[in-house]
């Protein structure tokens, strides 16, 4: 006879659970919050022992310093420009690989996603130089487009589709749209697209982050001004010897809120997808 473990014996383990989700939650919002209290004070607050850890009233100011001292808009449109325009052709070209390496036998598969496995494992400085030399010798060098062309296949990404495609996109749905006249593309577009959108998003919402925080590739290959993208241009904040943190600190969050908004819009979807899936598969 199975027994029947109370309620009220499962209460504790229950509030246990709720009490690490909280401090979670809260541990991981601290630097967010943190930032806008920075942001909204005086470079002479932050340095007080202990520390302001109120909200003041200085962020306007903080902000209108910021737009004094380096084009903020300018970069941000920058920055816009290639993190939008690099995560669609991801998703796209990303998506294609991954549908030929999971659902199509040809030689040598194995072996080069083996390699592609490899170079996830690879630091991206290593690759700084050759990309460098690449873009010079096309002449790319100091334009927002060697900011694209180098993020296009990425390994994470077809990495991550062709696990998705494999296992949640059956064999035989292909087999039926092949038999029904689909070519390639239209397998593609019509049945895998529409099956991966969970994927999709979470890629989506990996590739843009990836591209608007990139730093080291545009501090290297841009040397237009007027071509900065906004993480080089919010280091030229830090000037001198005497750093003003609030301003720096208003400008980071600044520079969040378009990532708020891309990662709410693309989390909505990725969260639908999964449950959606979760339903299904139950």
């Amino acid at each position: 006879m199975t027994a029947v473990i109370p309620r009220r014996s499962r209460r504790p383990k229950g509030l246990t659970a709720h009490i690490v989700l909280v401090l979670a939650v809260l541990i991981s919002v601290f630097p967010f919050v943190w930032t806008i209290v920075m942001a909204t004070n005086t470079t002479e607050d932050i340095y007080k022992s202990p520390p302001k850890l109120t909200f003041g009233s200085h962020l306007l100011e903080n902000i209108r310093h910021v737009l004094d001292t380096i084009d903020f808009f300018g970069s941000m449109l920058n920055t816009l420009v290639v993190a939008t325009v690099t995560t669609v052709l991801v998703l796209f070209v990303d998506s294609l690989a991954a549908f030929v390496f999971a659902k199509f036998d040809f030689p040598g598969r194995k072996t080069l996603f083996a390699l592609l496995v490899g170079f996830m494992m690879l630091p991206l400085q290593l690759a700084v130089l050759p990309q460098f030399i690449l873009m010079s010798d096309i002449g790319w060098v100091g334009t927002l487009k060697a900011l694209v062309l180098p993020a296009l296949a990425n390994a994470f990404g077809i990495f991550w589709l062709r696990q998705y495609i494999e296992n949640g996109v059956p064999d035989e749905l292909l087999d039926a749209a092949l038999i029904d006249g689909a070519g390639f593309f239209r397998q593609y577009w019509n049945i895998v697209l529409p099956m991966i959108k969970p994927a999709l998003s979470f890629l989506a919402i990996y590739a843009f982050v990836g591209a608007w925080n990139d730093y080291i590739w545009p501090l290297v290959v841009l040397n237009d001004p007027a071509h900065l993208t906004l993480q080089v241009a919010l280091a030229q904040l830090h000037v001198g010897h005497t750093t003003d943190y609030s301003m720096v600190m208003a400008g980071v969050l600044m520079a969040s809120v378009p990532l708020v908004v891309v990662f709410t819009i693309f989390a909505r979807g990725f969260i639908a997808g999964a449950t959606e899936g979760a339903v299904q598969g139950s």
